[in-house]
């Protein structure tokens, strides 16, 4: 089996993971901005991976792009938050996105980090309102992405990966 791990990473845990099961599996690891659909002729296994941001994974556009031309390939996805595995969550995002041609392709959640200290000046403000609108619920009222960003200040950073995550989607691989 020869494969290749593709993924986008804006602050880290994607690309952590990445290296893990490259490490694990032995298949080259590229971000996404660095890869075209050629250099996918010579594998016949693809995992694609990338955090989830607005409740979408943005390295799965390549996937969605080039679905048509990876026929007869072994496809597995993984994506990464800060929220802790919720499944509802986990479902309405496998349902917004794996519709189609995409149907079917498994999909693994690995829990990332939050680190607003180094967010893009946009994403930090928009944590920031974010912040401020959940401060004023009751904590015992919080969804779960709303507890995992309340339970690190702004002056701290959360990392929840861990490497043991990506078991099931070695086993995956193995079958």
């Amino acid at each position: 089996m020869k494969g290749i791990i593709i993924y986008r990473s804006k602050y880290g845990s994607a690309r952590k993971y990445a290296h893990w099961i490259a490490e694990e599996t032995g298949f080259q690891c590229i971000d996404v901005d660095k890869v075209s659909i050629k250099m996918l002729q010579d594998y016949d296994t693809v995992i694609i991976g990338g955090g989830v941001y607005a409740s979408g994974v943005p390295a799965f556009a390549f996937l969605k792009k080039h679905i048509d031309r990876m026929t007869g390939k072994r496809i597995f996805t993984y994506c990464c938050g800060a929220s802790p595995f919720d499944q509802k969550f986990f479902d309405e995002l496998r349902g917004r996105i794996f519709t189609d041609k995409l149907e079917g392709i498994p999909c693994f959640y690995f829990r990332g980090g939050f680190d607003m200290k180094n967010m893009t000046f946009k994403d930090r403000t928009l944590c920031r309102m974010l912040r401020k609108m959940v401060a004023k619920k009751d904590p015992s009222d919080y969804e779960v992405w709303e507890e995992a960003m309340m339970s690190v200040g702004e002056d701290e950073a959360g990392d929840w990966t861990d490497r043991a995550s990506i078991r099931p989607l070695l086993e995956a691989l193995a079958e």
